[in-house]
Formats: C-alpha cells, structure tokens, sequence
C-alpha cells in the first residue's frame, strides 16, 4: 500500500492557496472600488506581534486572528497593513477620518 498523500486539490478558479517561507495563512485577491487587493488570513496562534488597524486606529494585540492586506500591483513589504476582519469588511461604510482638537465642537 503507497502511503497517503495530504495535499490540497487545486483551486476550480486557477488561483493559489498562499505559501511562501513566511506564509501563515490563505491568501486571496480582492476586487474594490479602490482596487486589487492581495489578503491574507493570519491565524491567532500565528499573530505574534501587535500591530495598528488602519480602520479603527486600535491595536492588534497578540494572539488575535486578522487579515493583512496590500495593492496587488504595488506589493511590497512597506505597502502590507494589518486589519481586524471586521474593519476590512467595513472599510467602506466608514467617512473621513476627521482629527479636531481637544475642545472643538463636534457638529
């Protein structure tokens, strides 16, 4: 008897699972308006470090499962963000970051 093979299948649609040496997770391209995105799923016992979401501007703490996301055209390693799943689905149901000072009104 051959020993067992655990590969995956490979995708229907011709796209990749991910990998890589630093791959800890799937990674997948998205469509927006704001256009092509390569994201990736990082696992909670993978996040190791914390990081800042761009979306609600709080931290990522360790041990928390997340999404990292960058332009697929112009990818590189200064170009990766950081999200919570939630803030990447939402990024676009939120308005413009308004910054008012201390005592500003707020209307």
């Amino acid at each position: 008897m051959s020993p067992r093979r655990n590969r995956r299948p490979p995708r229907q649609d011709g796209r990749s699972y991910g990998g890589g040496a630093w791959s800890s997770g799937l990674e997948d391209r998205e469509e927006g308006p704001d256009g092509e995105w390569i994201v990736r799923t990082i696992a909670p016992a993978n996040a190791i470090k914390p990081y800042r979401c761009p979306g609600c501007d709080h931290e990522i703490a360790p041990g928390i499962g997340h999404v990292v996301a960058w332009p697929a055209d112009r990818g590189g390693p200064d170009d990766r963000r950081h999200w919570h799943k939630p803030c990447w689905r939402a990024r676009f149901q939120r308005g413009p970051r308004v910054q008012r000072s201390r005592n500003a009104p707020r209307y």
